[in-house]
């Protein structure tokens, strides 16, 4: 990195920025208010709506706006609005994070969830396919950045023996939102069935128009319209978060880091006698401005990025796979739509359980040896689905709640990991190029493996998404282990 050359190092004894990170490093508790959890909880749940909204929905959006689309061949046309997508992950992701670096963590933080909300508002609106996928490229880029951005500010603020836990925190959020998008989406887009072959109140109806089958309504819009108001209730709240010490002293500005660490310092006195004593104090790299090509040229950190990027980009197959195509997967292997959505819907509930997990004992295991583990309880759920057929709706329904347990286990920790491989002056930045790049997996996945899933079988079509899942876990491996240890150890 261009610091490692050109960076300005302070001298660790008398510097009182490196003083001040020293004394934020040795509060072992959260020590903001828990409210701004919650503010940052409150945008996440809105981002992971938009992600799994369009896992049940989007048939009915299909068969309205793409000639001759009908539930059974919706999987032919998810892979294009998806990885488009997830290209606009990848645009916000390159192009604001570094704004994140040189302007602050707080800022952009608005300015993602602005776009995002904006995207999905174009989306409840759309009247072909064209515009449709042009909408969800907009809520893409704001999506993408908001990862990183999140990613690392609870990186930056949590205690060092709790960002995985913290992270797993605002993940309960995401849970929360994605079982919101996908059962608002089974109410509001799919045809009434009795139980357990779909939800007899279901809004939708089935026309047929060319011989084909439509469904009715405008309930795919409402889920749109629901994600831009969700949005705007996040921006509201967003303004009252404080900045990021660790960013404020990258910057110089140490007084203003000096008053929010002294009040984490006296939040997290209440109910306790005193603090640790304070560690020692690591240097501060200050620069001015940290390029990609800084990050892809430094010894400590190019290694790092390959790792990184190479997990996300496989593992990301698998997650996009089944988080946004768990559906029109199932209708293709010859589920109806609504049960196949039911069993989608299912699934959240192995989300919101694996998210409370993850809070609980995050921190128990390297980030790094997650991945096999999800990756074997991702493989069990999708062979108890395959296995089960559209004839055993409970056996699905099981197999589907350790499927989405599985997949997700992962993510918050290596979120963690992520932001953790980077310094603060480049830490968004190096996020964006690992999550943010790696999102194309996804898209690439799914466009690519979608014509092929008829052909393949239910049991061949689990095996192969759940086992890219596999090749992350090895590519892990070679990361560097960062539980329990400073920032500003693991990434000086």
């Amino acid at each position: 990195m261009a610091s490692e050359a050109s960076g300005t190092v302070q001298p660790t004894g008398n510097d009182s920025g490196a003083l001040i990170v020293a004394r934020q490093d040795r509060i072992p508790t959260w020590s903001l208010s828990y409210l701004f959890i919650g503010i940052i909880g409150v945008g996440f749940m809105f981002t992971f709506f938009d992600i799994f909204d369009i896992n049940v929905s989007f048939i009915q959006t299909c068969t309205q706006i793409v000639a001759g689309c009908n539930p059974g061949n919706a999987a032919n046309y998810l892979g294009l609005p998806l990885t488009l997508n997830l290209v606009g992950y990848v645009i916000g992701s390159l192009i604001l994070s570094p704004l994140a670096d040189r302007f602050g963590r707080r800022d952009m933080l608005l300015v993602t969830l602005v776009i995002t909300g904006i995207g999905s508002l174009l989306n409840a609106f759309v009247g072909d396919y064209t515009t449709f996928i042009l909408a969800r490229v907009l809520t893409g880029v704001g999506v993408g950045a908001d990862l990183a951005l999140v990613a690392t500010y609870i990186n930056e603020v949590a205690p060092s023996n709790g960002r995985a836990k913290y992270t797993s925190l605002i993940f309960i959020m995401s849970s929360l939102g994605a079982f919101l998008g996908i059962w608002l989406g089974l109410w509001l887009t799919t045809p009434a069935a009795p139980f357990p072959g779909g939800l007899p109140f279901a809004l939708a109806t089935v026309s047929i128009v060319n011989k084909a089958p439509v469904f009715e309504g405008v309930g795919w819009r409402w889920m749109y319209g629901v994600g831009a108001i969700l949005a705007v209730i996040g921006i509201l709240l967003r303004f009252q978060l404080p900045e990021s010490p660790r960013w404020l002293i990258s910057r110089g500005r140490v007084d203003e880091a000096e008053k929010i660490v002294a009040g984490m310092e006296q939040r997290a006195l209440r109910g306790r006698s005193e603090l640790p004593p304070v560690g020692e104090a690591l240097p501060v790299v200050r620069e001015e401005r940290v390029t990609y090509v800084d990050i892809l040229t430094s010894r400590t950190y190019l290694p790092r990025t390959i790792v990184l990027f190479l997990l996300w980009f496989v593992s990301f197959i698998t997650v996009y796979g089944i988080s946004v195509g768990l559906t029109v997967i199932l209708a293709s292997l010859g589920y109806t739509p609504s049960e196949a959505g039911l069993v989608a819907a299912f699934g959240t509930f192995g989300f919101i359980a694996v998210a409370v997990f993850a809070y609980f004992f995050s921190e128990a295991l390297e980030r790094k040896w997650w991945l096999p583990i999800a990756t074997v309880l991702t493989l069990i759920g999708g062979l108890i689905i395959a296995l089960a057929g559209s004839s055993n709706f409970g056996i699905a329904a099981v197999g589907s709640i350790i499927l989405f347990f599985g997949f997700n286990l992962f993510v918050p920790m290596c979120w963690a990991w992520s932001a953790e491989n980077y310094p603060t002056r480049a830490r968004t930045s190096g996020f964006a190029l690992v999550d943010g790049i790696g999102h194309l997996g996804g898209g690439v996945g799914i466009l690519f493996l979608a014509p092929f899933i008829p052909g393949m079988g239910a049991v061949l079509t689990f095996l192969v998404f759940g086992g890219f899942l596999i090749i992350s876990s090895v590519v892990a491996q070679f990361g560097i282990s960062t539980r329990n240890k400073r920032l500003d150890e693991v990434s000086p």
